[in-house]
């Protein structure tokens, strides 16, 4: 074999290489840049039908950094008596489309929640000081807040109010037009499942989302835990 040939077929194998890497490294990189242009996305909290509050996330993109803030109130009420409330604020941080650091605190009625998490020195995966968790995390981890459509493709999601860590299986269900406000969207249904079968049921994951690509936006989420809850996009802006 002569060396043109040896040096052509050393050539073509590089070139698989590189290409291979290539499209492992874009199969696992995250998508904050898809929200750059967003400025906010405001949804609404619903129990039983019943509007209790609100789940607000206001961004803020410069010089490839991506800071998300997240304030969410709602309060459920039987008989005129407030028995459950929730009181959140949480700031995510990511560089360069990577999640760098993330930090909530909540008051759920009168116990006090929170999570401190940042990118390892290595940057290989996320320290977790949390009320529920500490330790580490896979740098392929998802907080599971409602504005990242990333959720979609995560294999494992982290508590924004907590810290905890939740193995998950996502489904697809198929496409479907769905009516919000008097607009309809045509939207991609999935469900997100907790992947231990065996998971407690208060710590099962079982959420139906919809999902509309032409805006990267999670228009809704609905879960059934004492009552059916739904978040659902109410207002949305875009500064191009």
């Amino acid at each position: 074999m002569n060396y043109y040939i040896i040096y052509s077929i050393r050539y073509i194998k590089y070139f698989f290489i590189i290409l291979l890497l290539f499209f492992y490294t874009e199969k696992g990189n995250s998508h904050p840049q898809d929200y750059k242009n967003y400025k906010v996305i405001e949804m609404d909290v619903f129990r039983d039908g019943k509007a209790i509050g609100f789940s607000n996330y206001f961004f803020n993109y410069e010089n490839q950094f991506l800071e998300v803030k997240n304030e969410t109130k709602f309060d459920v009420q039987l008989l005129g008596v407030k028995i459950f409330s929730i009181r959140s604020k949480g700031v995510e941080k990511y560089f360069k489309n990577k999640l760098i650091s993330f930090k909530s605190e909540t008051q759920q009625n009168d116990k006090k929640k929170y999570v401190n998490l940042e990118v390892t020195d290595k940057k290989d995966g996320f320290k977790i000081n949390g009320s529920s968790y500490k330790g580490k995390a896979e740098i392929s981890s998802i907080v599971g807040n409602w504005w990242n459509h990333d959720i979609l493709e995560a294999d494992t999601q982290i508590s924004p109010l907590s810290g905890s860590i939740k193995d998950q299986v996502v489904k697809f269900i198929g496409e479907k037009n769905i009516n919000i406000n008097n607009k309809i969207y045509k939207s991609e249904h999935y469900k997100i499942l907790s992947k231990n079968p065996n998971t407690p049921e208060e710590k099962k994951l079982n959420f139906d989302i919809w999902y509309s690509k032409k805006e990267n936006l999670i228009l809704k989420v609905s879960y059934n835990r004492l009552g059916q809850w739904e978040y659902v996009i109410k207002k949305y802006v875009i500064d191009y």
